[in-house]
């Protein structure tokens, strides 16, 4: 069993942003302060139809700072594929805590659902989040995506 921790790094972008879009560059700017030497980070996000690298392979050039290990996960298209993603490495590792970095709007969702996705595990789950304000768009998504977080959390414990 491992003592390092999981550090979990969700990807943001959108098509009118090309490159590391500064909402992922925050996170990612969050997630060097919160690892240390020993911590797997891991770094999730997809390539969007206008954008031949991931978001997860631009973070990854753009890390600067020690882990123990570097896990890119290109494949998570929502926050529901990240944090599946996530568990999945969590109990591969046999991992007991995870650092989850994300936005503070995003936060509160994206710790609800890793939590539902690892519940029955012993790990636990640190939010660590940056401080930018939402945008009218990402308030929106996340109100209308509330509602469906027990029932995505439970069908993904399911898979």
């Amino acid at each position: 069993m491992t003592t390092a921790r999981l550090v979990v790094v969700l990807g943001y972008s959108d098509d009118r942003v090309e490159g590391l879009h500064e909402i992922c560059a925050a996170r990612l700017r969050r997630a060097e302060r919160e690892t240390g030497a020993n911590d797997v980070v891991l770094l999730s996000g997809w390539a969007r139809d206008r954008s031949p690298t991931s978001e997860a392979e631009l973070m990854a050039r753009s890390w600067n700072a020690r882990c123990g290990r570097l896990v890119i996960d290109e494949s998570a298209r929502s926050t529901l594929g990240n944090v599946v993603r996530a568990a999945a490495l969590v109990r591969d590792l046999s991992v007991r805590e995870v650092v989850l970095v994300t936005s503070c709007w995003h936060g509160r969702r994206a710790a609800a659902l890793l939590r539902a996705v690892l519940r029955g595990s012993s790990a636990t789950v640190t939010l660590a989040v940056t401080d930018e304000r939402a945008s009218p768009g990402s308030t929106l998504r996340e109100l209308v995506c509330w509602p469906l977080v027990p029932f995505a959390g439970f069908a993904a414990r399911k898979r």
